[in-house]
């Protein structure tokens, strides 16, 4: 196809494909799948080799957040039966964070519901990163605690967190129809304010929620824009007592042409497959190692994954290696600049990380082409389980 041809030198050349070409990846057949993987691998494989990075969460306040954000399990009058726990202590947070390292994790994430921290959050998250690597020679550290205000990025930094992940979640034009209690404005500030104070800026978005492919591409040229080293690509996990929990929008192949079309939007940057991998990727989950080169290990904020031990055999038989902690994460011409000499962001995790990781909004026709769940992909509940074990609570961690 000459598309994937022009977009495949387009991204070895680090340069912007048109909106146009980003809406025809998305458009594609499923004959043209393999094609559109292939084609996107070919800039993977240039930036990044066959390297996946992994990453580990660990939630260290769960629920009780005052925001609104429709997709979020953790969200305000939440039912959904999650664990709910005030702020790890770090000797606590230090040893779940140990299960994700000891599994070949080289960054933890750290989160935490809410709006935003105060002062002295920020001082509970300083004493945690420091615990954390004081115990972790050469571990990479990114928190993820909502909205910043001025001077807490900075606080952070001097802190030793080497990443800072707030995610835009969806288009401008249809954030105020998923989330009422902050703006759009006020993510892309946090993010900012991050990227100014020296963190690697990290942030992506939400696919899943009934968006149409323009709000795809939308939040996706947004990001660009923003310019963070890493964006974690989360699919909707339909929790149950959320207003999304009937939104099951979403296939393997729909899946697999996000990543593409991100993978050629933001060719130099780590693309992370966050929330919702298993849910929505399932079999196809080692195809998707073509197109991004970093997941999360285990479990996520609020929901189970699979088993760490499955993730490193699914990487292995895909003929892939876990990145060494040695190992730099971004292109040099990344890491040798500003934001990127701390490597690629941490967390986005999509299950309403710190003021909500990721977004989404009633299936109500507000963004044009909502498609049915009988129509586009079974509903798998079947596939979505609370985490009932590792931070907060007595049972050893998935990992």
């Amino acid at each position: 196809m000459d598309l994937l041809n022009t977009l495949v030198d387009k991204g070895l050349r680090r340069e912007l494909p048109t909106r146009e070409e980003a809406l025809a990846v998305l458009a594609t057949s499923d004959d043209e799948l393999l094609d559109v993987v292939a084609a996107a691998g070919k800039v993977r494989r240039h930036w990044f080799g066959r390297r996946v990075k992994l990453n580990y969460l660990v939630n260290l306040k769960s629920g009780l957040c005052p925001e609104d954000c429709s997709y979020c399990s953790q969200r305000l009058g939440s039912s959904t039966g999650i664990l709910k726990y005030t702020w790890l202590k770090p000797d606590e947070a230090s040893k779940a964070a140990a299960a994700g390292l000891a599994g070949g994790a080289k960054r933890v994430c750290l989160v935490a519901s809410g709006r935003g921290p105060t002062d002295r959050d920020v001082d509970r998250v300083a004493g945690t990163i420091k615990a954390i690597k004081d115990q972790n020679e050469g571990v990479e550290v990114c928190a993820c605690l909502g909205l910043l205000s001025d001077g807490q990025a900075e606080r952070l930094r001097e802190a030793g967190a080497d990443a800072y992940n707030h995610n835009l979640n969806t288009s401008e034009s249809t954030y105020g129809d998923i989330t009422t209690t902050h703006t759009y404005a006020d993510r892309v500030d946090t993010v900012t304010k991050a990227h100014a104070a020296g963190l690697s800026a990290c942030s992506g978005l939400i696919a899943g929620m009934g968006e149409s492919d323009e709000d795809l591409v939308d939040v996706v040229y947004s990001l660009r824009e923003l310019d963070p080293d890493s964006v974690p690509v989360n699919f909707l996990i339909p929790v149950e007592g959320t207003p999304l929990a009937k939104e099951w929008n979403l296939t393997p192949q729909r899946c697999l042409r996000i990543l593409a079309m991100v993978r050629f939007v933001c060719p130099d940057v780590e693309v992370r497959i966050a929330g919702g991998r298993e849910v929505h990727l399932r079999t196809m989950q080692p195809l998707a190692l073509n197109l991004a080169n970093s997941i999360f290990l285990g479990d996520y904020l609020t929901t189970e994954g699979q088993a760490g031990k499955a993730d490193l055999e699914m990487i292995a038989d895909a003929g892939f290696e876990v990145e060494g902690a040695g190992e730099v994460t971004l292109p040099e011409h990344r890491a040798a600049s500003g934001c990127g000499a701390h490597e690629s962001a941490g967390c986005g995790s999509h299950e309403g990380a710190g003021c909500g990781s990721h977004a989404s909004h009633e299936s109500d026709g507000v963004c044009g082409t909502a498609v049915p769940a009988t129509a586009a992909n079974e509903a798998r509940t079947d596939l979505v389980a609370v985490r009932r074990r590792g931070a907060g609570t007595d049972l050893a961690p998935n990992a």
